[in-house]
């Protein structure tokens, strides 16, 4: 179930707490790509937050977001680079992208494995993507006035599987926002120095999101399906007897 483009934005541009999350995960982000110099960089389903301090010097940049959320125009000021998109089938040649970010995308999606296999497809070589979803042991999963609170939750292990299933390695790690979701002005003036701390303590269990920065394999793993059936094609009269005796003659057939 996707959430509503509307209220994704609503809850980062108008509430204190969303303005804390987009600060700390904006921080996060770049942490991992401080340098998009030259390269395509786009994220998928609502980036929007995280996206800006990555694309100011980049080569091209796009939002993509799922049809079910819905789109809005980013940026105000600028030339608008978000688009609609199908949830497995962008409107993107293959390996196109050099980075790309993904926030409110994998969690909420009804078909995780086509959606990562179109991931590893618009990667180009050497491509990165950066996983930020709901963590499975953080109390920002269980709090309904969040948008980390709809869809699946992950722990670091199965997020992993999941992406390497799919032929995209684990590079690194990190967990982030480790105050409490709330509004209240006590945790809101605390929370850099929560993160300070909780980071040090902890790199995957007490924070509310999980972030998982992967490359792409080259070449893709090999999986048993119609590309093994057609290598392997059955003959007709496989499985079949050699007869066996003499052949039985035509007694109609002229000599």
């Amino acid at each position: 179930m996707h959430q509503n483009v509307q209220d994704l934005s609503n809850f980062y541009s108008h509430t204190k707490l969303g303005r804390s999350v987009k600060s700390i995960l904006a921080d996060n982000v770049f942490s991992f790509w401080p340098n998009t110099k030259g390269l395509t960089v786009a994220g998928y389903g609502f980036t929007l937050p995280v996206l800006e301090p990555i694309i100011k010097n980049s080569k091209r940049s796009l939002a993509l977001m799922p049809e079910k959320q819905g789109v809005i125009s980013w940026p105000l000021d600028k030339k608008n680079i978000c688009l609609l998109c199908e949830e497995t089938q962008w409107p993107l040649s293959t390996g196109l992208l050099d980075r790309l970010v993904i926030l409110h995308g994998l969690e909420t999606s009804e078909n995780s494995r086509d959606l990562l296999l179109e991931i590893y497809r618009v990667l180009g070589p050497g491509g990165r993507a950066l996983f930020i979803v709901p963590n499975r042991s953080g109390l920002w999963a269980r709090r309904d006035h969040t948008p980390f609170a709809l869809g699946r939750p992950y722990s670091l292990g199965q997020l992993e599987r999941q992406v390497t299933d799919c032929g995209l390695l684990p590079k690194a790690h990190r967990a982030s926002l480790f105050f409490p979701p709330s509004d209240s002005n006590f945790w809101q003036k605390f929370s850099p120095t929560w993160e300070a701390v909780g980071s040090k303590l902890s790199q995957h269990f007490a924070g509310g999101v999980l972030m998982l920065e992967v490359y792409k394999q080259i070449p893709a793993p090999v999986k048993p399906g119609l590309s093994e059936f057609v290598r392997k094609p059955l003959d007709v009269f496989e499985g079949l007897r050699e007869p066996s005796g003499k052949p039985v003659t035509n007694p109609y057939q002229s000599k």
